[in-house]
């Protein structure tokens, strides 16, 4: 898998868990990759909603501008357990050549 893909089954796997807005998505995946672009980030959001993973929606403000939140479609259901597969493949087939 490279690293693109593994940016978006996070970002996949922190939707699955419920609506998410952007910059909340953007700080957690920030803790975990701090070498990644936010406009890498916003990228990959914006084409899983172009494809039809996500849906994006407008909140409720609270004193500042409306939050973008992003939630998951059954295609993004799906495509998380796709990516999610051949990530176990993946680290699988590494642990089996001993790379850890």
């Amino acid at each position: 898998m490279l690293k693109k893909d593994l940016l978006e089954l996070c970002l996949l796997s922190l939707m699955a868990q419920g609506d998410q807005y952007g910059y909340e998505l953007l700080r957690r995946l920030h803790a975990v990759f701090p070498d990644v672009q936010e406009s890498a980030i916003y990228a990959i959001l914006r084409q899983l909603c172009r494809e039809g993973a996500t849906e994006r929606y407008q909140g409720e403000t609270s004193g500042g501008p409306a939050r973008k939140y992003y939630r998951l479609t059954e295609a993004g259901r799906a495509r998380h357990a796709a990516l999610l597969k051949t990530w176990r493949e993946t680290r699988d087939a590494l642990t089996a050549l001993g790379i850890e």
